[in-house]
């Protein structure tokens, strides 16, 4: 069947959609839907069956077939995949609601944002809406089951006649996501098939199962940088907004057998009170239905805190969505696990493997089958749908209390809005902000003319962010600075802090080195809505010597890496002169036009008119020939971020393995070599268990790939290192500098994903561009560095120094003294070469736009006297 909602636009719709009827439940099934193939009669095993996964075609080919044959489904394809597979979108209702779409969608807007509704479109919003519940299956793609759960959910979908599922189809729309990630199914799919029957059987994959960002995938919600993620957050943020939305995925095979809402402690404040009230709700029906079907090992409360990541179940309480997680027991793959008692234990809030209240029902050891995941997984799926069905009016009058009552809190809070000043030291990124914001469905307005408010003044084109919207919690934590809890619930027994999941801010003006000014009072001035993505399009105007470009813009160097495609003479400024600063790039005269004006139109960037001559004030630029370094054992997720980040920005670049490495001469084939953050040992000794992976994907390239690298700068190359990787160089090269954090933890050291501030010399050309104050985003693994004392520290140059106190900016640091003053970032001069030490992730997860130069402008080229140009004045 087909329809045409708003989100449903005019792409390739694929129309016309195990448990036997959740275990126990009426099983009836109507002549029509009998005819209907269930995924064992159609793939010829059970999903979840021992040994058995189904790639995501075949997936794609069942789906087609449920659109054609029930009624109560419609199938989307919403576009292709990072590497080129559909990505569906399931729609699955009674066929009248899936009939009406576009009036369910009107009434779902109208409460997920009542303002400038009367309460009489409010109360027909309530009566005749229905719940709308969003379900994601797949997007950690070793986690195997949630490809095939989705499959036995649809069938069940399309085929249950009884009570409850008609008052499901008749009260609720189901928009059903069965692949998160399609490409990553085929990667484990195939790799598993490849060596099922082998003695590597249910080993890992070597390589990320996103071609980008691997298990990252769900840390990408709030930036949203991978076409996948832009599917999801299109239906979450914008198009739909849904009362709910589950998460499911698996964790480690040694613990309970599924976590279930709600989640344990701390949570993170500032979203309303309900949601997280529907979160333990729907958790505890989840739980009892386990229970009931006698399916042990359901924990909630427990696992996985409230507060965590910025993906899309943790940042959906703040869009007055419940976002849930489901985590089911892992197999090996596909293989089935056997776990003894004696190897079950506890977690965060699950002291010890035994009973507690809110885990009565321990699973006691034996054999663990993915098909165990299936059944569990597929009651997690129906069970929040009877409920939600059961209280449509609740739910729905409850989205109406949350959308309103956040607004009200945003009127009444001490911050009113946040105004983002027209005047930055990178005006392109910040406006990247601002469509970053408006992918979050957040409302931002901009300013007509110069405004004065609470003694600050903003220029004409400044944006304003009211607090006073649903997405009023959204707005606190993107815009707002963070500092993460430190009580009984962050630390453990003996007082030492207790790891955060993943970051402890994820203040998106502050990772993007965009100025954000809270004021405590409305903003009055004459302002418009923002109503779409700005697209920023560049102006030229050519100068009797050419260009100018800015060199404090990211997209600054985009446009060189085009003009250098295309053989265009670039230059950079090592001196301020007449027109230009340190570090602005200069394009010649006779550059053509129709390039200059394509590449401005597309980065954004002004070719500004040069008049005046540079004289010696320049150097020139060639393109530099890149190595990104990259390994096996499951892949590194910072290096494919970088790869992506590099793709963006057009700097073209090679991957060099383990192999490139050995074959040693590295100064003839690359300019510029790049470490992203890994260990040492992954690095040179490779895996902890090589045996367990087959011969042709164990990395590390050892003693001789250390001396390889360390010929290749004092034989002129550059060697970058991003935070734990320059470990290699402190362990392996004779440089004067220590890690001053080496072997610190907890209460000694602790910056768990923070916002440090630090000062730049911004003279030198690894840091042309860079504003004198910025902030590290410093993560587990970071390093903080120091010279040895000797004539040799004459090598090294502090490019960036942590502030002598107050350092933290957002989220939690401990120990501060521990880097107090010293250096975030060195450049040390070895033999003809350069090494750059960049001790934190200056590229983290293409997120921290406002430290992207630390790594530009390592890639473009230099000047060849780097010291005597280095010292050419401030700019």
């Amino acid at each position: 069947m087909s329809t045409s909602p708003r989100f449903l636009r005019p792409r390739a719709a694929l129309c016309a959609v195990g448990l036997a009827a959740l275990l126990t439940t009426s099983s009836a099934v109507s002549a029509q839907n009998a005819a209907i193939p269930s995924p064992e009669e159609y793939f010829g095993h059970a999903m979840g069956a021992d040994r058995q996964l189904v790639r995501w075609d075949g997936l794609v080919e069942y789906y087609r077939m449920l659109g054609e044959l029930s009624d109560r489904i419609v199938v989307e394809n919403v576009g292709s995949s990072t590497l080129g597979n559909p990505f569906l979108v399931l729609w699955v209702s009674s066929p009248e609601n899936l009939a009406n779409l576009n009036d369910v969608q009107r009434r779902n807007d109208i409460l997920s944002d009542p303002r400038g509704h009367t309460r009489a479109q409010v109360d027909d919003a309530i009566e005749n809406g229905k719940v709308v519940f969003l379900q994601g299956y797949a997007l950690h793609s070793t986690e195997v089951a949630g490809s095939q759960t989705a499959a036995e959910v649809m069938y069940h979908f399309a085929t249950r006649d009884d009570e409850e599922m008609t008052q499901i189809l008749d009260e609720t729309v189901s928009i059903i996501v069965p692949g998160m990630n399609p490409d990553g199914v085929n990667i484990v799919t195939d790799w598993y098939d490849q060596w099922v029957g082998t003695e590597y059987e249910g080993a890992r994959p070597p390589e990320l199962y996103h071609h980008y960002i691997g298990h990252d995938n769900n840390r990408d919600a709030f930036m949203q940088n991978t076409v996948e993620s832009q599917y999801v957050a299109t239906l979450l943020f914008r198009e739909w907004v849904p009362q709910a939305f589950i998460d499911h995925h698996q964790m480690g095979g040694y613990t309970a057998r599924i976590y279930l809402p709600p989640y344990a402690e701390p949570i993170r404040p500032g979203g309303d009170p309900l949601v997280w009230r529907e979160m333990a709700w729907y958790g505890a029906h989840m739980a009892y239905k386990m229970d009931e079907h006698d399916l042990p090992g359901a924990i909630g409360s427990a696992i996985y805190s409230g507060w965590g990541h910025f993906g899309f179940h943790w940042i959906t309480p703040f869009h007055n969505i419940a976002g849930m997680l489901t985590e089911s027991a892992s197999a090996q793959l596909a293989t089935p696990l056997y776990v003894h008692p004696d190897q079950l234990t506890g977690s965060r809030q699950l002291p010890e493997y035994e009973q507690q209240t809110t885990f009565p029902n321990p699973w006691e050891g034996g054999w663990w089958h993915v098909r165990d995941i299936v059944e569990r997984q597929v009651i997690a799926t129906f069970s929040p749908l009877e409920i939600a069905a059961k209280n449509r009016e609740t739910v729905l009058r409850n989205a109406y209390n949350k959308a309103a009552r956040q607004t009200a809190r945003g009127e009444a809070d001490d911050v009113k809005a946040y105004v983002v000043p027209a005047e930055q030291h990178d005006p392109l990124t910040m406006q990247k902000m601002i469509n970053k914001l408006l992918l979050q469905g957040i409302t931002v307005d901009r300013a007509l003319r110069a405004f004065e408010h609470e003694g600050h003044a903003f220029g004409s084109g400044s944006y304003v962010v009211s607090t006073a919207q649903p997405k009023r919690g959204v707005i606190r934590w993107l815009l707002g600075r963070t500092f993460y809890p430190d009580n009984t619930y962050t630390r453990d027994r003996d007082g030492n802090p207790i790891r955060p999941y993943d970051m402890s801010t994820d203040n998106l003006a502050e990772f993007m080195g965009v100025s954000v000014v809270p004021v405590g009072s409305p903003v009055t001035a004459s302002t418009t809505r923002v109503t779409s993505m700005i697209d920023a399009s560049g102006t030229i105007a050519l100068g009797t010597n050419g260009y100018v470009l800015d060199g404090r813009l990211n997209d600054a160097h985009e446009a060189v890496n085009r003009l250098l495609d295309v053989g265009a003479s670039v230059s950079r400024a090592w001196r301020a002169g007449e027109g230009f600063r340190q570090g602005d790039f200069v394009v010649a005269p006779d550059a053509d036009e129709a390039i200059v004006r394509s590449v401005a139109e597309e980065t954004g960037v002004d070719f500004v008119a040069l008049d005046a001559p540079t004289g010696a004030s320049t150097y020139p630029l060639s393109r530099q020939r890149i190595g990104l370094f990259q390994r096996w054992w499951g892949g590194n997720m910072d290096e494919g971020w970088t790869r992506l980040l590099l793709e963006d920005f057009a700097f073209p670049y090679t991957t060099i393995m383990d192999e490139e490495i050995l074959r040693g001469d590295l100064h003839e084939r690359w300019d510029v070599i790049v470490l992203p953050a890994d260990s040492r040992e992954m690095m040179v000794d490779g895996d902890e268990e090589p045996e367990s992976m087959p011969l042709e994907y164990r990395s590390g390239f050892g003693d001789a790939g250390v001396a390889a690298l360390n010929a290749f700068v004092e034989n002129g190359g550059t060697l970058v290192t991003f935070a734990q990787a320059g470990s290699l160089l402190l362990e392996d090269f004779d440089i004067p500098v220590e890690n001053a954090v080496e072997g610190m933890w907890g209460n000694e050291f602790w910056s768990p994903g923070s916002t440090l501030r630090m000062t730049v010399d911004n003279t030198h050309p690894y840091t042309y561009g860079m504003p004198r104050e910025a902030l590290a985003t410093y993560l587990a693994g970071g390093q903080v560095y120091e010279t040895v004392r000797g004539g040799a520290s004459a090598d090294v140059r502090r490019l960036a120094t942590y502030h002598e106190r107050d350092i933290l900016q957002s989220g939690w640091l401990l120990g501060e003294d521990a880097i107090a003053s010293k250096a975030a970032i060195v450049a040390v001069e070895k033999d003809e070469g350069s090494i750059l030490m960049l001790g934190f992730r200056v590229q983290h997860r293409a997120q921290t736009h406002g430290t992207y130069k630390l790594l530009f402008n390592a890639l473009q080229d230099q000047p060849s006297d780097m010291s005597s140009v280095a010292a050419g004045g401030g700019g």
